[in-house]
């Protein structure tokens, strides 16, 4: 394996340190330097760019970040025992490394870049969704980030790109797509990390888009998305009866079926009935 930088290879720093990935953290340590600096260029250039890590474990992902050029890296991490291994990746790339031992889930995490700002994460499994979504319903749009480059289990990354009709199409989709590009840029077997999952990864690109695909009030959308895809299996009329009284006009005046459920109803459809709502 070809050396990215000059520090160990990330078994010996792991034996070093006696790290080992805690389930209870979601923790699953990607080892092989030369996929984590495939995953960095997946964000494209990011030498003028600062970069938010999240869960960097033993730092294989943020060696790739930085020696793939990033301007400046703030990686989040919660578990102490990661914190003498990322003090080593800092001292060998002085200035360009921050290290914030805290929960993703509680910081202010814009405060910490200058923009432009993306997002490259090997994402803790047990909090990856809710740390997307976050990303994704910010008060304001434009959001604070340019693009997000997040590894999930294969089955959270075939939802977030998912088209209607198919099963994996919900409101993870809806809410990616309604304001950003998807991909999925690379899929990872098991054995590409320590210990191997049960399940196969896959890396997702997402780019912010300037303004959403269709306008919106992203409370309403979201709100009726939540309540089509929580009944999936129920017709509109029905997963939605408790919106309003005439909902079956409501719907006919979006351009929907009163009888189609909600796997069948595209991006633009949910937001002409959220527009509709939004009327009183």
């Amino acid at each position: 394996m070809a050396a990215i930088d000059d520090l160990p290879p990330l078994r010996e720093v792991i034996a070093a340190h006696g790290l080992s990935a805690r389930k209870a953290l979601g923790q699953n340590f990607l080892l092989d330097l030369n996929l984590t600096a495939k995953i960095a260029r997946v964000a494209g250039d990011l030498s003028d760019t600062d970069v938010l890590e999240v869960g960097p474990g033993p730092g294989g992902l943020t060696r790739g970040l930085l020696a793939e050029g990033a301007r400046r890296v703030v990686a989040v991490e919660k578990d102490a025992r990661c914190l003498p291994v990322l003090a080593e990746i800092a001292a060998a790339y002085p200035g360009r490394l921050e290290v914030l031992n805290a929960d993703a889930l509680d910081i202010d995490w814009a405060a910490q870049l200058r923009p432009p700002r993306k997002i490259v994460a090997n994402l803790p499994y047990n909090v990856g969704t809710e740390l997307l979504v976050r990303w994704l319903t910010p008060p304001e749009w434009p959001p604070q980030w340019d693009s997000l480059t997040l590894m999930f289990q294969r089955e959270v990354a075939d939802r977030i790109v998912a088209q209607p009709g198919s099963k994996a199409y919900g409101r993870l989709a809806v809410l990616a797509q309604w304001r950003a590009d998807a991909r999925i840029a690379m899929t990872l077997p098991p054995e590409a990390f320590t210990p191997p999952p049960k399940v196969r990864s896959a890396v997702v690109h997402l780019t912010a888009l300037p303004e959403p695909r269709f306008p919106a009030d992203p409370e309403i959308l979201s709100r009726v998305v939540q309540m089509a895809f929580g009944q999936r299996r129920k017709m509109l009329r029905a997963a939605l009866k408790a919106l309003a009284p005439d909902i079956e006009d409501r719907l006919a005046e979006a351009g929907l079926r009163p009888t189609d459920r909600a796997e069948q109803v595209p991006i633009e459809g949910f937001c002409a009935l959220a527009r509709i709502m939004a009327r009183g």
